[in-house]
């Protein structure tokens, strides 16, 4: 089995690696795994269902004193 850096491939080329062979099964998946999103439809509404990774020093700094995350 060979070994690919996750450097190398950078975000978007670790998704695509990552998803690449998902199938989409539900009716109600509007689009699929992306970067940010799924978009799904439940009736008459369209829900986005998403989650991320905040990393101190990467993304965040930790001089901040609290963060607020909505849901």
């Amino acid at each position: 089995m060979s070994h690919t850096e996750i450097s190398t491939l950078g975000e978007f080329g670790l998704i695509k690696h990552l998803t690449e062979k998902v199938k989409i099964k539900n009716r109600s998946t509007v689009k699929g795994i992306g970067d940010d999103a799924a978009v799904l439809s439940y009736k008459d509404k369209l829900v986005l269902l998403t989650s991320d990774l905040l990393l101190e020093g990467l993304v965040i700094s930790s001089r901040f004193k609290s963060i607020f995350i909505s849901i």
